[in-house]
């Protein structure tokens, strides 16, 4: 579908690219702990993939939570599939902290505070070796995991 932005676009960062799915991360300098899992194929809600897939998915994003919630201890992790302005099914997966710009609004809210040093400087661990362990994470077994419906 050439008219969705995550259809002809990697959509940020790319992190890992598996047959059902692909990983980014978020280019934002406020929020630079922030996944996204986008689906390969072109659906608008979650309920469009049959169980399978739901159950695939939904285990991926409990993935990237456990990683950015063990290297990053964070004040929350925010999970979002909003999809009003791009209709293509993805799902945020965002550290949070008390310390960060919106806290405790969403992302998308008012600013609270400015921050100093830089949100990425602030981080207990890098940028590299979050994406290295969210790869690791998806790749333990998960990708070529085929669900039998019950």
């Amino acid at each position: 579908m050439t008219s969705c932005e995550l259809c002809s676009n990697v959509g940020g960062q790319l992190v890992h690219e598996a047959q059902k799915f692909r990983v980014i991360r978020v280019l934002d300098a406020n929020f630079p702990a922030f996944y996204r899992l986008i689906w390969a194929e072109h659906v608008a809600e979650f309920t469009d993939l049959n169980e399978a897939d739901r159950w695939l998915c939904m285990q991926a994003v409990a993935r990237i939570e456990e990683v950015l919630r063990r290297e990053l201890l964070p004040s929350k992790i925010n999970l979002a599939t909003l999809g009003n302005v791009v209709p293509h099914l993805h799902w945020h997966v965002i550290a949070r902290f008390d310390w960060d710009s919106h806290f405790p609004q969403p992302v998308w809210g008012a600013v609270q505070r400015v921050i100093e040093p830089a949100a990425v400087m602030r981080l207990s661990a890098s940028l590299a070796q979050l994406d290295h362990s969210v790869v690791t994470a998806l790749s333990a077994g998960l990708l070529n995991y085929t669900c039998q419906p019950t």
